[in-house]
């Protein structure tokens, strides 16, 4: 969960795949004032951070060419695109997207002054 000044304003999961050493990157949300200033950034960065801590070799996601700054963030973070499959989905045509990123051993923690994030310490997510 991501705060500004005390407000919840975006949140991001990774959820365990059926596939050994792959995670999923899900529900990457961000309230409207909240975006553009890399906080959705910071979020992925967080879950690589958590992915690699807890033993992951690669993350995994599923989007939407709709979603073009959610996949301008993963682009930049070296994902790339593994599926598409186009689907008339939410009234529209679309494309339905799979990217995939190799987790590397070396990472850099980025921290900011501007949003904070938290992950619970105390809870066993595997």
């Amino acid at each position: 969960i991501a705060e500004v000044a005390g407000e919840r304003v975006g949140s991001i999961a990774l959820a365990r795949s059926e596939e050994e050493g792959v995670a999923k990157l899900r529900l990457l949300l961000l309230e409207e004032q909240a975006r553009g200033c890399g906080l959705g950034s910071h979020l992925v960065d967080v879950c690589h951070q958590f992915a690699r801590h807890a033993g992951y070799k690669k993350m995994r996601l599923w989007t939407t060419d709709q979603q073009k700054e959610a996949r301008e963030i993963y682009r930049g973070k070296g994902y790339v695109l593994v599926a598409e499959d186009p689907v008339h989905a939410f009234g529209k045509n679309m494309v339905d997207e799979t990217w995939e990123l190799t987790l590397s051993a070396a990472y850099c923690w980025l921290v900011s002054e501007n949003f904070t994030v938290r992950i619970n310490p105390t809870k066993k997510y595997w």
